[in-house]
């Protein structure tokens, strides 16, 4: 069983690409929707919160794991591999496989994502090594207007607000690295139009699931949600991202 968690509803994203690469893996997925956002939290509770939802991933079942939330640093999620008896092959986060997507591209790259996750610096030393410049701004409250639900036109005016300072045709594709922001793709393709391709790491993780969990992680395509609160937002992401698909969802008091 492949076990996926995140802040909150962010993680959609990633287990939707999970699902169109391996339908017939069994899934459980953790929302920590009670302590979301994780993107203003200090390090020692990012480290509390996932020690806590990893706990509870492996007590359902899960021997694979995927931290679906940027803002979980790599380096924490290495660090764990100890304490939780995870094979290094058996943990996928999400920078290591973004990094490596744009690896030998000439496209020139911005990425946006939470202050927890700029301020770690993990994106930027992963795109260090893979040889690529990229330009980082850090989008403050807008995971949690996503989680919690909020006018759309207030969305767009911030993330206008966080690029005002970035030159207007400096980069040509824009990563999006908070797993919320691909819910609101058409907010950021609105604001920078048809010349910026907007990329969704959820497809180079997917990608890397495929590569290290397949065949292994063969099931019967069971799929089940557990949150650490009930949220009808995230019920309506979950409608949306799985039309017609089986799944359980169970508020985890």
């Amino acid at each position: 069983m492949i076990g996926v968690f995140d802040s909150g509803s962010g993680g959609l994203t990633v287990l939707r690409a999970i699902r169109d690469r391996i339908p017939s893996s069994d899934i459980v997925y953790f929302g920590d929707i009670k302590n979301a956002p994780y993107g203003s939290r200090p390090a020692e509770e990012l480290s509390m919160l996932t020690i806590q939802a990893l706990t509870f991933l492996q007590a359902q079942g899960a021997r694979s794991i995927v931290s679906a939330c940027n803002s979980v640093s790599a380096s924490l999620a290495l660090s764990l591999f100890d304490m939780f008896s995870l094979e290094p092959r058996s943990l996928i986060e999400m920078v290591g496989p973004t990094a490596g997507y744009f690896r030998g591209s000439d496209a020139r790259l911005a990425l946006c994502a939470t202050p927890a996750t700029i301020r770690s610096g993990v994106y930027q030393n992963a795109f260090r090594m893979v040889g690529k410049e990229v330009t980082y701004i850090a989008i403050p409250d807008l995971a949690g207007t996503i989680e919690f639900g909020t006018d759309v036109g207030q969305m767009e005016e911030m993330v206008r607000t966080a690029f005002r300072d970035v030159p207007a045709g400096s980069f040509d594709v824009l990563v999006l690295a908070c797993t919320h922001y691909p819910l609101i793709a058409d907010v950021f393709k609105k604001v920078f139009g048809e010349k910026i391709f907007v990329f969704d790491p959820a497809l180079a993780v997917g990608e890397r699931v495929e590569e290290l969990f397949w065949p292994r992680e063969a099931g019967y395509g069971k799929m089940r949600f557990c949150i650490s609160k009930d949220s009808e937002h995230f019920r309506g992401f979950v409608s949306r991202l799985f039309p017609g698909e089986k799944y359980t969802i169970e508020v985890i008091e």
